[in-house]
């Protein structure tokens, strides 16, 4: 049993250093500063999720395995409002998508007001 779990743990490892990897990647290649927020907060929350799996499966002890869930737990609870509200920021600050990024007129619209709310031209 000892032998599966550091498979399982290795190959858990391997697939979280894979989307972090792609995650360095889509932020070094993507386009714009949404597309690379994307790229960093989806994969490497992935990344790092699975890494936390990993060394939970490896550790063999509860206290471990305990505090890499309440890491994950937190992690996936902080990582999309974070990005959700650095992008909403970056939009109120005018820094606008890329021409041909379709918008969904109805959350652009509540944005403007937002910012003209806030003193800021939307």
């Amino acid at each position: 049993m000892n032998a599966v779990l550091q498979i399982a743990s290795g190959l858990l490892l391997v697939a979280g250093a894979t989307f972090s990897l792609l995650a360095a990647i889509g932020v070094l290649r993507f386009p714009d500063f949404y597309t690379r927020m994307h790229a960093a907060s989806k994969a490497g929350t992935a990344g790092a999720g699975l890494a936390l799996i990993a060394i939970a499966c490896h550790s063999g002890d509860a206290g471990v395995a305990t505090r890499a869930v309440a890491g994950i737990v937190f992690l996936f609870m902080t990582a999309p409002i974070s990005a959700h509200l650095l992008a909403r920021a970056a939009f109120l600050a005018g820094y606008r998508p890329l021409p041909g990024t379709r918008i969904d007129p109805r959350a652009a619209e509540g944005l403007a007001e937002s910012a003209k709310a806030h003193g800021r031209e939307g």
